[in-house]
This record gives C-alpha cells, sequence and structure tokens, in this order.
C-alpha cells in the first residue's frame, strides 16, 4: 500500500478528520484528548456498521486491534492492505517483533501511545496529536483534528 490515505470518522457530535501518509503514524497526547475516543467509533463501526450512527469514509479498510482469541501476529499477518490502529493498552507494539512484522506488511498503522516507540522506524513529521479545532461549535459538532507534534525545520 502507498500514498495517502484520506480518513473520516465522524458522529452526529463529533468528527475527525485526517491523512495517513507513511506505513506508521504516531498519535500523542494527553488524557481526554480524544485518542482512545477515535479507537472506539472505529472499533463500534467494525462491529455494528451503520447502525451506530457513525460514518467511516476512507479508501482503504480502517481496522482496530483488539485483544481476542488469536494472537497480534496471526491477526496482523491475516490483515492485508488495510490501515490498522492499536491503542496504547497493548505493549507489543514496544518490541523489536512487532517491528519486524510490521516492516514487510502491506497495512498502514496509526499507534496510539504516550510511549517512545525506539524499535519503529517512523518519522517525527507522523507524530501528531489531537486538538478540538473549533471549526464547529459545540452542541453542534466538535471537530478533532491531528497537528504535528514536531515542527518541520528545513536546513
Amino acid at each position: 500500500m502507498k500514498g495517502k490515505h484520506h480518513i473520516i470518522v465522524e458522529t452526529k457530535k463529533i468528527k475527525y478528520e485526517f491523512d495517513v501518509k507513511r506505513n506508521i503514524t504516531v498519535i500523542r497526547g494527553d488524557s481526554a484528548t480524544g485518542k482512545t475516543t477515535l479507537i472506539e467509533l472505529l472499533s463500534q463501526y467494525a462491529r455494528f456498521s451503520e447502525r451506530t450512527g457513525i460514518r467511516v469514509d476512507s479508501d482503504v479498510p480502517c481496522l482496530v486491534y483488539a485483544d481476542g482469541l488469536v494472537s497480534w501476529q496471526e491477526s496482523l499477518s491475516a490483515t492485508k492492505d488495510s490501515i490498522v490502529f492499536i491503542d496504547e493498552d497493548f505493549d507489543f507494539i514496544k518490541t523489536k517483533e512487532f517491528a519486524s512484522v510490521i516492516k514487510g506488511s502491506s497495512n498502514y498503522y496509526v499507534l496510539i501511545t504516550r510511549d517512545y516507540l525506539k524499535n519503529l522506524p517512523y518519522s517525527i513529521n507522523e507524530v501528531y496529536g489531537i486538538r478540538n479545532s473549533g471549526r464547529f461549535n459545540y452542541p453542534q459538532q466538535i471537530y478533532n483534528e491531528f497537528y504535528p507534534l514536531y515542527a518541520k525545520r528545513y536546513y
């Protein structure tokens, strides 16, 4: 999978709109910024589809890794050409084994974590936080956007 993928996840009250450009994207931030809410919305959509009132618009499947009956290795190896979201509850994302598994993968990964992932070769330009942009005024809808945590510097 190559290129940029535009993703919209929204309900009547909240909206996330962002681009995933590389195979590893990291989302960091303090509590209550919307990181886990994004994961929960994607999980609910995956389980119940449009019946939830959640809309997911993406040109490739967006999946959430959930601890289940199969190991993370089996789950990720069975997934192809998708964007896989993994919440910070899973310590395996910090391992060398995870780094080697995703290196040859056709998936993109969005990793939500407060930790530094020293085993993964991700770009500092693909590390984001989430903030409420004020584009919509509550109670109509809250618009959440990703913003780069590290400013681009040109030398």
